[in-house]
This record gives C-alpha cells, structure tokens and sequence, in this order.
C-alpha cells in the first residue's frame, strides 16, 4: 500500500507528462500534418493507482477538502476507464435555468432514468414519474416528459403554457424534447419516429407513413433533430434517409445529403443564417453548412461537393453541440469538444473523456455544462486561463468542477 504522498507524486508527475506528450503532439500534427509525425503516442499509465485515488478522493468529500485535493490529485479520465463499464452512464438532455443551476436526466431513453436539478454542486433528485425533459431554442421554455403526457412550462417551475397527452407514444422511450418558443408544441424525437406534438394531435414528420415497412413499422436509428431558433425550421435526419427540411407545421421542403455514411446531428447556427448537419462513418465523420436561406426547395445530393455547401470539420461524429455568435462547440465520440468556425475552421479543441452526451451554454455565454457517457457533469468557464498543467487542448478553458454520478453510488463525488 502506497502512502498518501507516493500517490499524489506519482499521479501528479505521470499526469502532467502524459498531458505535456498530448499536447505538443497534437500542436506539431496541426501545425505539420499528421502523416509527418514519428513519434510514438503517449501512454497514461496511472490505471495502477486509480482505485486508491478515488477512494482518497471520497474521503475528501467526506471531510470536505476537495479543492486542495484537486490541486494535489487534478483530473483525469484515462486511469478511471477501467471502472466505467460498471459505473458509468449517459449524462445529457442539459437544461439551462439560471446562473449555476441546471437540470439533466441520468440514462438513455432505453434504460431506467432520473431527472436531477444540479446546484452548484449539490444534485437534487426528480420525480421518478419523470421520463425525459427538453429546452426550446428560444425563451426558456422547458417539456417535461411524464407517463402519459408532456408538460410545457414558462420558466423552470412556472405556469404551465400546454399539456400534451401520448396516447400511443406513452410506451415510446424519448430520445430528446425540444419544444417550441411559444411552448405550443413540441418536437418528439424517438427510435420509433419523429413526430410534431400539439395539444390535441400527433403528427408524425419521419418516417413518413407510405415509407413504413410492415415488419419494422417506424423503426429507426441514429434519430436525431433540431429547430431553428426562431423555430421557422424543422431539421431531422436518422441512418436511412436525408436530412429532412420542414418548415414550422410539419410540411417538408427540402433535403440535404450525408457528407459521410448516416446523418448523425444538426444544429442551426446562433444567428439562424446556416444549418450544420454531421454524418458519422463508425467514430469518425463530416459537418457540413448550409445558408438557410437555400433550405427552401434544398435538393442537395449526399457525398459529392456542391455549392450550396460549406465543408466545417472532417473529422468529428457529432454527439451534442451549442451555437455561438460565430462559431459551434461541438463535442464528439472520442470525448473532445471543438470550437468550429462557421467559414470552416477550428479554433480550439478540450479533452474531457469518453463519448460526449450533452451540452448546455449559459445565457452570456461564458459557462459551458459538458454530459459525458462516463457518468460525468463538467461545468466549464470558457475564455479562462487552464487551471493546471494536466488539461489537454489547445483553448482557454477553466473547469470548475467535474461531478461523478455513478452507478451504483449513493453520494456523487465532486472533483
């Protein structure tokens, strides 16, 4: 058994080389093209000593000295891989409601799930009854996803704008909820359809219903969707088909093809001017632009360059994505998160580990709140000098806190 001081030598000294290795790696394969690097790739080697790190780390919750044990320990994600198959999970579904408050459900729409408000540090479980929540683009206007019906509110809490009864979808696991400015509708995304929800009728958007096969009915995967901010657009896209392009009531206009293998994620830009669209090949994948102003009557083939498009990143599968005045913050499967130019061009990247699975952006823009399918929360002040010398990326990125909601565990750690 290690003493206490061998293990924060040996995990801060192997920690801050690993990062240094990393981050001059990548520096030279930006700066010269990968294809010129001839070195080896650095190996985190501190798995070894991890169990008794996050044992010392739930003593210091316990007696309440995390920030020194931050100093001493700083965070990683490589050493702990070996315990998340047990006790990590999804983290997404991020709703911003004021300053260091947000809610989040833990588990997909396919597992059991709970729905937390986080405080600052401090979680606080919801109603068990709660089976997804959403946020509009716009306005603050949040779904909450129960039973049997979805409730839409003005304000986290506030009076109840509609209620929205599932009817047939009441069995229907929910991939995300976005509901609209005005709260009079909500945008039901699920792998057995898309569908436009008013107070008194479901819609379905995708499929469509002559494209149902009679074995899988509206079976689909890699669903996903967005509006626009201003929510004159509807986006949806999922492994079979096109990017669909629907205006507000559900009627389709256009198409956009996948750059790559199968439509993955989209996001329209802040200013509602472009919409991004990924498509994935295994963990890997294309964003593409499109001038919102070509989406009425879009008819854009996949894989071949056109000139309606604007080609942003070729590297990334796109898992979760916030909108700001110029640029996307995008976060991928490998577990970094990347400032994406709307011309096209990376500005920063930030490793945080393992597939990212949501992401909210505060009001003025200055916090960012990073899900990860570790089971891990990460508020991050953006535009901050790095708080240690074990962060990897290229961005002025200051964490404040990263939270492990475990499996299994009764407490949450903060770290």
């Amino acid at each position: 058994m290690k003493t206490r001081e061998e293990l924060q030598h040996k995990w801060y000294k192997k920690g801050e080389k690993y990062a240094k290795a990393i981050n001059e790696m990548v520096a030279f394969g930006t700066e010269h093209g990968w294809d010129k690097w001839e070195g080896e790739e650095a190996e985190d080697k501190r798995g070894k000593i991890a169990k008794e790190v996050i044992e010392l780390l739930w003593e210091a919750n316990a007696n309440g000295t995390v920030e020194q044990f931050r100093k001493e320990f700083p965070p990683a994600h490589a050493p702990i891989v070996s315990m998340l198959d047990e006790k990590g999970g999804y983290i997404g579904d991020l709703c911003y409601i004021s300053e260091d408050i947000i809610a989040f459900m833990q588990g997909t729409s396919y597992e059991s799930r709970q729905a937390y408000v986080a405080e600052g540090t401090v979680l606080t479980a919801l109603d068990k009854e709660i089976r997804s929540i959403g946020q509009s683009m716009q306005s603050k206007v949040y779904a909450i996803a129960y039973a049997d019906k979805i409730v839409t509110r003005r304000g986290w809490g506030g009076e109840v704008i509609a209620e929205f009864h599932l009817e047939n979808l009441v069995n229907t696991g929910i991939t995300r909820l976005i509901p609209f400015n005005d709260g009079q509708k909500v945008l039901f995304i699920s792998s057995e359809g898309i569908y436009l929800l008013y107070p008194n009728q479901v819609q379905l958007l995708h499929p469509e219903p002559e494209e149902e096969d009679d074995d899988y009915g509206t079976q689909i995967d890699m669903e996903n969707a967005t509006l626009s901010y201003d929510n004159e657009y509807i986006v949806i896209g999922d492994q079979g088909s096109d990017y669909l392009i629907f205006d507000a009531n559900g009627h389709k206009i256009g198409e956009v093809g996948p750059q790559s293998s199968y439509p993955h994620y989209c996001l329209f830009s802040k200013d509602d001017k472009q919409l991004l669209t990924n498509s994935c090949h295994f963990y890997n994948g294309i964003s593409i632009g499109v001038n919102t102003e070509k989406l009425q009557g879009a008819n854009i083939p996949g894989w071949e360059e056109h000139e309606d498009i604007t080609y942003l990143d070729e590297g990334m599968r796109v898992y979760a994505g916030v909108s700001l005045k110029d640029y996307y913050i995008l976060g991928d499967a490998y577990g970094y998160i990347r400032a994406i130019h709307k011309e096209g061009r990376e500005l920063w990247q930030h490793f945080l580990g393992s597939t990212i699975s949501g992401m909210v952006l505060s009001d003025d823009e200055q916090t960012l709140y990073v899900g990860t399918h570790a089971g891990i929360l990460h508020k991050l002040t953006l535009n901050k000098a790095v708080r240690d010398t074990h962060t990897i990326g290229t961005a002025n990125i200051y964490e404040d806190f990263r939270l492990l909601i475990w499996k299994n565990e009764e407490k949450v750690l903060v770290w």
